[in-house]
């Protein structure tokens, strides 16, 4: 298997790509699983834990950003980082 640098390296919204990027990653990819049997669907009142350094230092990296926005289908290479915190803001009032 051949790994380039664009697989090691990705461009994110920061202020931690690390913390920002594969969380919003894992949020989009729950809400387009196919097959969730059993979880409720995307827009429920469920709610979601972050565990680890996520937890631990989660909301001043903006890890609960990246979350919110990866349920709503956000991906860190598209998201318009003008229009992140009216989203927010819209997602919040819901």
């Amino acid at each position: 298997m051949t790994i380039s640098v664009f697989d090691l390296f990705t461009i994110g919204i920061g202020p931690s790509s690390s913390h920002m990027v594969g969380p919003m990653r894992a949020a989009r990819r729950f809400v387009e699983t196919p097959g969730r049997e059993g979880l409720a669907p995307p827009g429920g009142t469920d709610s979601y834990r972050a565990f680890g350094s996520l937890r631990a230092t989660g909301k001043g990296h903006g890890s609960d950003k990246a979350i919110l926005l990866g349920l709503e289908g956000a991906t860190p290479e598209l998201v318009d980082i003008e229009a992140i915190e009216q989203c927010l803001v819209t997602i919040r009032c819901n």
